[in-house]
């Protein structure tokens, strides 16, 4: 039986500063003793996306101080803590060196083994943290800098089934924002103009529909948005409205019929899962209702049962991190030398053929 395990998290991949303890007891359940999150969001909003040298500068200035908050709160000591896990990749290589010197530094101090840790990873494992959901089960991980849709077999075993080829949908959002004079973030901008409007009005693309690879592609999408924009500039705040809930409405349709076809596949690969076939949405575009609203109905009918773990869990924390250490030390994999290295690009599965624009982004590669 593994024993109980605590573990101090780091996370600095992009543009949050995190750190978490979360324990793991004998019976595999997950307490999260402290979750500290510092948001860099005034710093870059300015420019309209993350700036690397800014994001690390701020990492620097913070974790310390966070790291010392979360113990505090945990009401817990490194003498108390099993292991240290920090995210080593993929994301930006200025935030990376930050939490992972950290992290070496602190298991050196301390004498504590260090996990590093695949920032997809965090997000492919959070489920098992929130639902306690049993291997295999999909993962459709949308952000910023990923579009793509996984299986999750077990424990350091993935299987990527498809991957954006140019634009992650994330990104596809903050640029139709930015086009839009939309505030950063994105995201959020485009949904709450889209309550206003009509989605019909355009009928934007939906890319790769009807294609059997699960693959995704986004930028033809982003290019027809920029010309029905220019098409009837100047625009009115009703027409930015039309076009966010048009742009949204071939998301989702788009999201249909890849997800669809991926849930068959599961469901012909895995015809008897243990607790029923799942999909697992992660990410910061797992906050838009249209999209978890798609996804839902998906599953709902299909008869797959839908995770979406809190969106706080969602996007970028240290408690998914210093989780997935927690899995990777009780299912027995060894602890990372000192000598470990960041990586700006680390696939989950890296078996999985490099498409043109996979790995795109070095913040979230």
């Amino acid at each position: 039986m593994v024993p109980f395990l605590r573990i101090l998290g780091i996370e600095t991949s992009c543009d949050e500063t995190a750190a978490a303890v979360v324990e793991r007891d004998a019976d595999g359940a997950p307490t999260v003793r402290s979750d500290v999150v510092l948001s860099q969001l005034e710093e870059h909003s300015a420019f309209g996306g993350v700036v690397p040298e800014i994001a690390a500068r701020a990492h620097v200035e913070a974790l310390d101080t966070l790291i010392d908050e979360a113990l505090k709160r945990a009401n817990v000591s490194l003498s108390d803590i099993d292991a240290i896990a920090a995210t080593s990749g993929p994301g930006l290589i200025g935030g990376l060196l930050v939490g992972l010197m950290t992290g070496k530094a602190i298991a050196k101090a301390s004498g504590k083994p260090l996990y590093a840790i695949n920032h997809l990873e965090g997000h492919a494992l959070t489920a098992r943290l929130t639902d306690r959901l049993s291997f295999p089960y999909l993962m459709l991980l949308v952000s910023g800098g990923h579009t793509q849709l996984i299986l999750v077999r077990g424990v350091g075993n993935y299987e990527r089934w498809g991957t954006t080829i140019d634009d992650a949908l994330g990104e596809a959002f903050d640029k139709t924002a930015k086009l839009l004079s939309l505030p950063y973030p994105g995201g959020p901008a485009v949904e709450r103009a889209a309550k206003d409007g009509n989605p019909d009005r355009f009928l934007f693309p939906r890319p790769l529909v009807g294609e059997a690879k699960l693959n995704f592609s986004f930028s033809g999408l982003k290019t027809a948005v920029r010309q029905a924009a220019t098409d009837i500039a100047p625009l009115t705040d009703q027409d930015v409205a039309d076009i966010c809930a048009s742009f949204q409405k071939a998301v989702s349709r788009t999201l249909k019929d890849r997800i669809g076809r991926g849930l068959e596949r599961f469901k012909a690969q895995f015809p008897d899962v243990e607790g029923g076939a799942a999909l697992v949405v992660a990410g910061g575009v797992a906050a838009n209702l249209e999209v978890r609203g798609t996804l839902q109905t998906l599953c709902d009918k299909n008869g797959f049962r839908f995770v979406a773990p809190p969106l706080r869990l969602c996007t970028d924390n240290a408690v998914m991190i210093a989780w997935a250490g927690l899995e990777r030390m009780a299912s027995g994999v060894e602890p990372d030398d000192l000598d470990v290295q960041p990586r700006s690009r680390w696939p989950l599965d890296s078996s999985a053929e490099t498409l043109l624009g996979f790995g795109k982004r070095g913040a979230k590669a």
